[in-house]
């Protein structure tokens, strides 16, 4: 079992931007959550393992046009349930109290005045920093509520109805600008809605390894490996369940970072005994790149030429049943396939593979987040390497290319990526950074080496911190760091005399240049 057949919590979404950080703080104590929009019918809340019901924040307000209700429903099926920001606010408007705007009330870190430390707040300390995002107060308390915490301008902070378990708090305990947030998380999961924390990596990997023997029988499978996290991931976990019956296709298309396809070919057919099958198609898509510089048009090219390779190789492959994507739980709630959720923007993991493969999908990670994702793949034994490695395009290095993409250039970038990401691990700060890497302006200037005078490339380094790639800032390398890495770059890769740093937050700018 992996918890989920036995306790569930079911956040709904209002709209927050802190929703999905607040599912990741759920299931990091070990309890399966979904998260569902605000207005979900009742029927998809229902269930014997619905242990309580989160209702999350939201950008509207609880007293004017902007109210965004939940089904009244929510209150009459007999779990607890929490509010929390936007979340309190609904709850008490719909249970009966009173909401009002209040110019006073401050946004950002304040502390909080605990009254009733029991039950939510049990080992909440007095004086405690938690972060407030708000301009709204509870005039009115819904009959049956106490009052058990405020701050120095918030009447209401947190509220409570032991009786019928409705709990709420103005502030954001899953951010980390509240450090005892967890705290509060805990408390409802455990002492309110009974949770065991049954949702475990091993669970889950013995779960779905017998679900996909039984799902594919003696079917065949097939994987477009990209050497990323999700896609290694969803192969390791298949080839546990299914063996020889899948086999990988590895499409090396000449733009990837110095030494990834001698890892992956490591990884798969060498360490797991993968079937892979390794296509070499470099001069293949350089042969489509060359002259081309507009990025949408680089994209375009790489994606058909991915899928006319992949489209090939499948075909020398004979009869296959089933496709593996690895798709994961920010993808399926951004396009919109969760139960009830809006689409956000599409993901399309294999790059848009035709509907005449007729073949079924298999994604064994789509109830997964990231960090889910690479403890499975630890369970599973693949390397640590492989597991934190940063984010990468799908059009691979092309896109970090600013201009045509020659075999000079992906030559420097290669180089100067790899001493990037090699200083910074070097530094014990490859994790504490999103993404960190190299890229190649259309850009020469002059320089001196020597006696004399160069005119060469520029090498620009991008490093940000992030939690979800939504938004993101430029990472605070120290001194010493961005010193080494400019001294490594213009010694050691031929053909570049200047480096810049790229410290530039998202939005306005996008973390990739292209």
């Amino acid at each position: 079992m992996t918890g989920k057949e036995e306790e569930k919590i079911i956040i709904l979404d209002f709209g927050g931007q802190y929703s999905q950080l607040l599912a990741r703080r759920v299931r990091e104590a070990r309890v399966f959550c979904e998260v569902l929009p605000y207005d979900a019918p009742v029927e998809e809340l229902k269930g014997e393992n619905l242990r309580g019901i989160i209702l999350s924040g939201s950008p509207a307000t609880a007293f004017s046009g902007e109210v965004l209700p939940c089904s009244p429903a929510v209150f009459t099926l007999g779990v607890p349930v929490l509010g929390i920001g936007y979340g309190m606010q609904i709850l008490a408007h719909q249970l009966g109290g009173r909401v009002a705007w209040s110019k006073s009330l401050a946004s950002g870190r304040t502390q909080l005045r605990v009254i009733q430390a029991q039950d939510l707040l049990a080992g909440v300390n007095d004086g405690e920093t938690v972060w407030m995002d708000h301009g709204v107060a509870i005039e009115s308390l819904p009959a049956g509520f106490d009052l058990i915490a405020c701050t120095w301008d918030v009447p209401v902070a947190a509220m409570a109805d032991l009786e019928g378990k409705f709990y709420g708090v103005q502030y954001h305990p899953e951010v980390r600008e509240t450090p005892g947030g967890m705290e509060v998380i805990k408390n409802f999961l455990y002492r309110i809605c009974g949770c065991q924390g049954l949702w475990t990596t091993a669970a889950f990997v013995e779960d779905q390894t017998e679900t996909i023997k039984a799902q594919v029988g003696e079917g065949k499978v097939l994987c477009a490996l990209s050497g990323g996290v999700d896609s290694s991931v969803a192969a390791a976990l298949v080839h546990r369940a299914v063996g020889d019956q899948l086999t990988c296709v590895f499409v090396n298309h000449g733009l990837l970072r110095k030494g990834e396809a001698e890892e992956v070919r490591h990884t798969f057919a060498a360490k797991l005994g993968v079937n892979l099958v390794y296509v070499d198609a470099r001069e293949r898509f350089l042969g489509r790149l060359a002259g081309v510089t507009d990025p949408e048009r680089k994209r375009k090219i790489i994606g058909e030429e991915f899928i006319r390779v992949f489209e090939e190789e499948a075909g020398k492959l004979g009869h296959l049943d089933y496709l593996v994507q690895g798709t994961i739980y920010p993808d399926v709630i951004e396009s919109g396939t969760a139960p009830g959720t809006r689409l956000v923007k599409s993901h399309h993991n294999v790059g848009g593979l035709p509907e005449d493969m007729n073949l079924k999908l298999l994604e064994p990670l789509r109830e997964l987040f990231k960090d889910e994702v690479r403890r499975v793949g630890s369970e599973l034994g693949l390397d640590e390497e492989l597991l934190w490695r940063h984010p990468f395009p799908g059009p691979g290095l092309a896109v970090r290319i600013i201009g045509e993409v020659t075999e000079e250039k992906l030559a420097i970038l290669r180089e100067a990526d790899a001493i990037v990401v090699e200083e910074i691990k070097r530094a014990g700060l490859y994790r504490e950074v999103w993404q960190a890497f190299a890229l190649l302006p259309d850009l020469r200037s002059v320089g001196v080496r020597g006696d004399g005078r160069t005119y060469a490339h520029t090498v620009a380094i991008r490093a940000v911190t992030s939690i979800d790639a939504m938004t993101a800032d430029w990472a605070r390398l120290p001194h010493e760091v961005l010193a080494s890495i400019s001294d490594r770059i213009v010694k050691e890769v031929e053909g570049v005399n200047r480096v810049v740093y790229d410290i530039t937050a998202k939005p306005p700018a996008t973390i990739e240049w292209e």
